[in-house]
């Protein structure tokens, strides 16, 4: 039995809510303005917005979560609150997905258990980084082989080169890592979806039309939601669907309906406006959650907050992909 740091309550066993194919949305934290400590009661709201929007499962603690901001206890606190509010809203089948990676098996282990006690059903990870020059495939291998043997929750692989010093794992040790009970799916930033085909081919991943073998196969971004489906991928964890939930969705049905050219042209009206928050990364989309939704607020620091100009610059630059959203 572990401790949940959030409440000191043990651990109980409990059955996790199935991944399904669909739109997933790594969430923000949010933090008082002036003080910086979390606003829970923000957390909150949001989860239940982008689950009423349609999203299939939420992330908490990944890296539009700020999770290199977040203490450990701050960590539980979040997946805590996003748990309750889901299951308070009446959402109980919307999973909620944890980023629990760290440097060390020994140090991952324990927020995987952290996730588990604070009501996570899956955990992401990424490679340990920070000693690059150690990091070959076979110690990548034993680094999610080891935390997978002790996880009391399953594994979503998490490739993102530009977060772990270029490390950038291909579709053979992903497969590799497939042969693990304990690692059920791939989330796919690096926007390689020749990669993404390899795996889910091998895999027989869980797609919209068939369920396969379960493994999930996800983009990692909102700009190519029908590239990867078109390839045999699950569906998609994506930033953008914090801000627009409803035209992530949209493209998926679309897509899911057979309904192949209309997804593609919702796909590039999405990707225009999802550009603007790529490139204003954490700031632009808490500022653009704020300008749209009234709530957001800003990143901690050392991340800066916008100026009142480029606030006004990302609110003009989705007002299309607003608009959309807001008519559906």
């Amino acid at each position: 039995m572990t401790s949940d740091p959030a409440n000191n309550a043990p651990a109980v066993t409990r059955t996790p809510v199935p991944l399904i194919p669909g739109i997933y949305a790594p969430t923000m934290t949010f933090f008082d303005p002036v003080t910086e400590d979390l606003d829970i009661p923000t957390i909150k709201q949001h989860s239940v917005r982008l689950a009423q929007a349609g999203l299939v499962g939420l992330v908490t603690c990944g890296s539009n979560g700020e999770a290199v901001h977040l203490s450990r206890e701050e960590k539980a606190a979040v997946t805590k609150a996003t748990r309750e509010a889901l299951n308070e809203a009446g959402f109980t089948e919307v999973s909620v997905m944890v980023g629990c990676s760290a440097q060390s098996v020994r140090e991952t282990v324990q927020l995987c258990r952290d996730a588990h006690a604070a009501g996570g059903d899956y955990a992401l990870l990424i490679p340990a980084s920070y000693y690059r020059y150690a990091m070959d495939e076979t110690a990548i291998t034993d680094y999610f082989f080891s935390v997978a043997d002790a996880s009391p929750i399953q594994i979503i692989l998490y490739n993102y080169p530009g977060a772990v010093a270029g490390i950038d794992m291909d579709s053979d040790l992903i497969i590799k890592l497939f042969q693990h009970p304990n690692i059920v799916g791939t989330k796919f930033t690096c926007a390689n979806t020749g990669k993404l085909a390899r795996v889910a081919l091998e895999t027989d991943s869980y797609t919209p039309s068939k369920k396969g073998s379960g493994y999930m196969a996800f983009s990692g971004m909102s700009d190519f939601i029908v590239q990867g489906l078109a390839v045999g991928g699950s569906g998609v964890i994506a930033g953008g669907a914090n801000v627009a939930p409803k035209a992530n969705v949209k493209v998926f049905n679309l897509f899911a309906e057979g309904k192949i050219q209309e997804a593609f042209r919702a796909q590039a009206l999405l990707a225009k406006g999802d550009w603007v928050l790529t490139k204003s990364a954490i700031p632009g989309t808490k500022s653009a959650i704020q300008s749209y939704f009234g709530y957001g607020g800003y990143p901690r620091k050392p991340l800066q907050r916008l100026s009142d100009e480029r606030v006004k610059q990302v609110a003009e630059g989705i007002k299309e992909l607003m608009e959309w959203e807001a008519s559906l």
